[in-house]
């Protein structure tokens, strides 16, 4: 049986090296730091373990998006109601909460 011998060193240029990440990034993708409860953290991570794996940021991502969505489909339908009560001339009602009462005239 032969005894290892361990290569001498040899020398290593680094000129031609560059600095960053070896794999580029994802186009449309920002990479942050950002703060979030634990509970929040505990719960996607959970999520991901039941499903038999995953991403829990990937899934956290895809929470913020739908929440995107569902929020600007619901004021484009506001709006397009808001619009069409307009054109039939229907007065727009104050919030009982901001405490406007209407007056009765007799």
């Amino acid at each position: 049986m032969s005894k290892a011998v361990a290569e001498k060193r040899r020398h290593i240029g680094f000129s031609r090296a560059k600095r960053g990440a070896v794999i580029s990034p994802e186009p449309g993708k920002t990479k942050i730091s950002i703060r979030l409860d634990n509970a929040v953290i505990e719960h996607f991570r959970k999520v991901v373990d039941e499903a038999g794996g995953g991403n829990y940021q990937t899934l956290i991502n895809d929470a913020l998006l739908e929440h995107i969505h569902q929020r600007s489909a619901f004021e484009v339908v506001r709006q397009v109601v808001r619009e069409e009560l307009a054109s039939y001339g229907a007065p727009r009602k104050p919030h009982a909460a901001s405490g406007a009462t209407r007056t009765v005239r007799r």
